[in-house]
């Protein structure tokens, strides 16, 4: 287990996977697992669409790049972020630098699929979420790539398939 990164983040449209993943990848390796929009909810004290309601987007990204500015320099970490971390260059930089990234990617229909019913997700409280996940997707994905050292599909595979596919690349890096 020599391959295995000191930090490892993941990245990915929101229903990706990330959180889900995450945790069970922290499991298997013994580490501490942190998704940043729950942490970030805990430093506030609400749930992220009132921080959205009450600051805004822009606020609650300011919120986030300073959630990952500390949380990338502590050590033995997974780190599930938020989908819209990669928005904010210091951001894409700073998980790049200070850990292995993965994008969790995964199509806009599956994830409309994932996210549909789920109304603690902001940015799809419209007329059009399958449509807003389509955009979200197009401007997000040449981000994600950016920051990314590995890309995992999340298609059809189950977490635990998944998990294994992210231990492979443990594997394959050393």
């Amino acid at each position: 287990m020599n391959g295995i990164p000191e930090n490892i983040f993941l990245v990915g449209v929101m229903g990706a996977g990330k959180t889900t993943v995450g945790r069970l990848l922290a499991k298997r390796l013994n580490r501490k697992f942190i998704d940043t929009d729950v942490e970030i909810e805990k430093r506030c004290g609400v749930p992220i669409p009132v921080i959205f309601e009450m600051e805004g987007e822009a606020g609650f990204r300011k919120r986030e790049a300073q959630v990952i500015d500390e949380l990338t320099k502590e050590k033995n970490l997974v780190l599930a972020t938020g989908g819209g971390a990669v928005i904010l260059p210091e951001n894409r930089k700073n998980l790049r630098e200070r850990g292995t990234v993965f994008y969790l990617r995964a199509n806009p229909h599956e994830l409309w699929l994932r996210t549909r019913n789920d109304k603690g997700r902001p940015l799809l409280n419209n007329n059009d979420p399958k449509g807003t996940l389509e955009k979200l997707y197009a401007v997000r994905d040449p981000l994600y790539r950016e920051a990314a050292h590995h890309v995992i599909d999340t298609g059809k595979p189950s977490v635990a398939q998944l998990v294994n596919t992210l231990m492979m690349q443990f594997e394959l890096s050393t």
